[in-house]
């Protein structure tokens, strides 16, 4: 008997492995969840206008008042987050808050810097390939501590390795002859920028699971920036995947 080809091999292993994920994620549903409903319901341009949405009712004060006991009720069999977040550590770019999401309606990866790695790209594929949501957005900040300690280059126990990661959006940044450091807050800006360009770009070349869903239009993909002082998320364009970013 012929053995099947490596290449169906594999097709099917992904297959399964995300079958049995997306069982494990929903293993508590006793019925089929509006919120499912919802998810499959919404498209990558839909999640980013409510994300947009949602930003502005942040900056104007117009948050929407939430009773998180029920949303924890409601979401606690299972959960249907529309987008996903690459966001940096900092302690005031919580992406819930940003966005005014409530209770399970986002996945969030953050690290210092919101670069992509291994882990990041693995979290992503299970946001989207087995739990079903719609958007990725990575997004950095203004006056970034970690993107400063990349242009100094420094050294600091583990935290090396991690900034050393976002040394090559540092080499991105074209010389004008400016100071290169972080005392030379536009180059830390353009850094910043360089440095979401270059996830989302990762993200593209180094999953295969995302690219295929992002050539399919099953799922969105945008890069933007966290304004510290205005609260305001501007979204970049030539970034953006089966999405069309907002007018700034």
């Amino acid at each position: 008997m012929k053995s099947p080809s490596p290449l169906l091999v594999f097709s099917l292993s992904a297959a399964v492995a995300t079958a049995v994920l997306t069982a494990v994620t929903h293993a508590a549903d006793p019925a089929p969840s509006p919120l499912a409903a919802a998810q499959k319901a919404t498209t990558p341009q839909q999640a980013l206008d409510r994300l947009v949405a949602g930003n502005t009712r942040f900056t104007t004060g117009a948050t929407t008042k939430r009773d998180f006991g029920a949303e924890v009720r409601n979401s606690a069999p299972g959960q249907y987050p529309i987008a996903s977040f690459v966001a940096c550590l900092d302690s005031r770019t919580s992406p819930d808050y940003i966005f005014d999401l409530g209770v399970g309606q986002a996945f969030v990866a953050r690290v210092a810097g919101n670069f992509v790695n291994e882990d990041i790209l693995g979290s992503l594929e299970f946001a989207h390939k087995a739990a079903g949501a719609k958007l990725i957005v990575v997004f950095g900040h203004s006056a970034c501590g970690a993107v400063k300690g990349a242009c100094d280059d420094v050294k600091l126990g583990n935290l090396t390795a991690a900034l050393a990661k976002i040394r090559p959006a540092v080499a991105a940044v074209k010389d004008d002859g400016t100071p290169r450091n972080s005392k030379n807050s536009a180059f830390v800006e353009h850094v910043a920028a360089a440095n979401v360009r270059l996830a989302v770009q990762q993200i593209r070349e180094k999953s295969p699971v995302l690219r295929e869903m992002l050539d399919a239009g099953q799922i969105g993909l945008i890069g933007g920036m966290y304004d510290l002082n205005t609260g305001k998320v501007t979204f970049y364009p030539d970034t953006a995947v089966n999405v069309k970013a907002p007018a700034q």
